[in-house]
């Protein structure tokens, strides 16, 4: 589940990076990656539902933007998806570390 945590997070970075890039462009439409929900979801639903789920860019309703990049709210999202990506790199490494202490027999 973490991978594909970190999959959501990665396109979510990517989108707000566009929506950074192109904050000037008037026909610009703001892209958003909305997933936990659907992850847990497919998380309740089970292995092979978790398996098939793939997070995807979605076009943000304009009547909730304004149609409008702005930029300190995208630098927020930035921040926060930067700190929840490397939270979760940083669980995955130490879950890596035990399972190779593990096989190690504890040396």
């Amino acid at each position: 589940m973490a991978i594909k945590a970190m999959d959501g997070l990665y396109l979510r970075a990517a989108a707000i990076a566009e929506n950074i890039a192109n904050s000037n462009s008037r026909s610009f439409h703001i892209q958003t990656v909305d997933f936990e929900d659907a992850l847990r979801q497919a998380t309740l639903r089970g292995p092979d539902a978790l398996a098939e789920f793939k997070p995807s860019l979605q076009r943000a309703a304009e009547a909730i933007t304004g149609g409008d990049v702005r930029l300190d709210l995208e630098m927020a999202s930035a921040s926060a998806t930067s700190l929840r990506y490397s939270a979760l790199s940083d669980i995955l490494n130490r879950q890596m570390q035990l399972n190779r202490l593990a096989i190690r027999g504890g040396q």
